[in-house]
């Protein structure tokens, strides 16, 4: 059974809560889509908001006071869809997320991040724990070849099934098929999440194609029955 994952775009902090809640019932873990208005022209929370240096709730989330909401059950990934994401680790990390994911197109210099020192050996463990994952994006019209060098630093790979990122309830561009087949072809054991117009129309080709992860917002948050809706993409 494929792994769904609901994804939220959240327009506020309220937002976020409110759409964890809706859900918490019946996933482990959830993705927040994080939009910074400069690697796409859409804004999501903290960004909504003023940015990471004065919304309240973040610095309350970055300082530790506080945790994301139900972080007792729910487990996060945060899909960073901002400009030079590696500046902005010291902003991200304290989160808690259980996994971060990197655009390949918005990282600077791919080649110095990933020798940098979130891939040290042991950086993001505790113990023989893995605490927090690097999943690796790539578009539907980024050639495969610039990620392959750094698929194996990885932990897993998000393909974006739809052109224009940064907006849900986008049209499935096939050509993510092509890249989910040639990355199973060449990783036969990679974990590959794909995120972008996930729905029951799609979740079959995602999956025989080779999704190990369905990443889902608008057609989970738009049904009228989220449980069964989910259960349907899992067993897609």
């Amino acid at each position: 059974m494929v792994e769904v994952i609901p994804a939220i775009m959240p327009e506020s902090y309220d937002d976020l809560r409110e759409k964890a809640r809706k859900v918490k019932e019946h996933v482990s873990l959830v993705q927040i889509d994080i939009m910074d208005g400069v690697f796409v022209p859409s804004t999501s929370w903290p960004y909504t908001s003023g940015g990471v240096e004065s919304d309240p709730e973040f610095s309350a989330l970055r300082s530790q006071e506080d945790g994301l909401p139900y972080w007792d059950t729910l487990n996060y990934e945060i899909d960073l869809m901002i400009q030079a994401p590696e500046r902005h680790l010291g902003e991200w990390l304290p989160l808690g997320a259980s996994r971060l994911i990197f655009h390949i197109e918005s990282i600077l210099d791919p080649d110095h991040f990933f020798r940098g020192e979130l891939f040290e050996s042991g950086a993001r463990k505790v113990g023989e724990e893995t605490m927090i994952e690097v999943g690796l994006a790539i578009n539907p019209d980024t050639e495969l070849e610039e990620i392959v060098g750094h698929v194996p630093q990885a932990d897993f790979v998000q393909v974006m099934g739809i052109a224009k990122i940064g907006y849900q309830g986008q049209p499935f561009d096939d050509r993510a098929l092509t890249h989910i087949r040639s990355l199973r072809e060449r990783f036969p054991n990679l974990i590959i999440s794909v995120d972008g117009a996930v729905n029951r129309d799609t979740a079959r080709a995602f999956k025989e194609a080779g999704a190990s992860r369905l990443v889902s917002g608008s057609a989970i948050y738009s049904a009228p029955d989220i449980g069964e809706t989910i259960s349907a993409l899992e067993n897609a």
